[in-house]
């Protein structure tokens, strides 16, 4: 796909540009850095993570390393690596089966794994690109974003696949409302917002703007009826009515963003960008957020994962400087 690769490289060159200095940044009471847990072996780039709450183990999608890795957070460490995959982008921990879901980029082929033993339970291949996952435990099932244009739906009992959704663009991060029926989608290769049907599991609707352009993190305010949706050209934080697509707010943010979460309990957006910050914006009023943080990480350190249970904000950092890969472990303050 040569526009997509033409627009990886325009993010590139655009996130260097407006990847400004953070070194000093504002809001540490925010978020405290609790510990960093270093991944020396680990090199490349590192796409997303999820948490099995019950053993405090993070599971870290090393894509670039072509591992999984395992933190233990309450030892600091790597407690496993699982190695030999292609390109590993979304990860989800099935807890109802105590088994591990890993999308792997490289060939489309997406593994179940025994999160005790790590040995291979199961396999559902796409046609390629297979990237971001989402579980739902109440119907006890798998989405994953792949290929050209489509979310795949999968029974996690049975690992078998239910059905497709097609869509006109690759997906990025999607969040879905199962009381609604509804999932929302980012396709930067269309520069769309898609909104499909869980009844249909078709495309209902789909929202275009002109600019900004480069839509990949995306978070879902279930009690406004709110989506949440990052760009990266130019780096915009944009608020929309769920049902509508109508614009709620709109501001400027950290460059190069890959993850982000909205805190119901605080009413707080958490950001995390490449450009080397966190950003933190509070909602002050009905359709009113202010920037309250602008924390320094490092830079590429973009993907994350919010842990509302444990008040965790964990953001990876990939290996640069002299630096090995780390887990930055972030503990938000009410």
């Amino acid at each position: 796909m040569k526009s997509y690769h033409f627009l990886s490289i325009l993010i590139f060159f655009t996130a260097l540009i407006t990847g400004c200095d953070h070194s000093i940044g504002y809001g540490q009471n925010t978020l405290k850095l609790e510990k960093e847990v270093p991944m020396p072996n680990v090199k490349g780039r590192i796409d997303h993570l999820d948490i099995n709450l019950k053993d405090q183990l993070v599971y870290v999608a090393a894509l670039g390393n072509n591992t999984i890795e395992v933190v233990d957070l309450k030892t600091g460490k790597i407690s496993h690596s699982i190695t030999g995959l292609n390109e590993p982008q979304g990860i989800a921990y099935i807890s109802k089966h105590h088994e591990l879901f890993v999308a792997n980029g490289g060939t489309g082929e997406c593994i179940f794994y025994n999160a005790s033993t790590w040995v291979k339970v199961g396999s559902i291949k796409y046609d390629d690109d297979a990237d971001d996952v989402r579980y739902d435990a109440a119907l006890d099932r798998i989405y994953v974003g792949y290929g050209s244009g489509g979310i795949g739906i999968i029974d996690a009992a049975t690992r078998k696949k239910i059905t497709d959704i097609a869509l006109s663009a690759h997906p990025e991060s999607f969040q879905l409302d199962t009381k609604e029926d509804k999932i929302w989608i980012n396709m930067p290769g269309s520069g769309m917002i898609g909104v499909a049907d869980l009844k249909t599991n078709k495309l209902v609707n789909q929202w275009k703007k002109l600019l900004p352009r480069a839509n990949f993190p995306m978070a879902y305010d279930s009690v406004q009826h709110r989506i949440m949706v990052g760009y990266r050209i130019p780096a915009t934080l944009k608020v929309l009515d769920s049902h509508s697509g109508k614009e709620i707010f709109s501001s400027g943010m950290v460059g190069d963003v890959d993850d982000f979460y909205w805190d119901e309990s605080t009413k707080q957006i958490l950001i995390s960008g490449g450009s080397g910050s966190i950003n933190i914006f509070k909602q002050t009023g009905a359709t009113a957020y202010k920037q309250v943080a602008d924390m320094p990480t490092r830079s590429g350190a973009r993907t994350s994962l919010w842990i509302p249970e444990l008040r965790l904000f964990l953001v990876a950092a990939r290996s640069a400087d002299g630096k090995p890969a780390t887990l930055l472990v972030y503990r938000l303050n009410k």
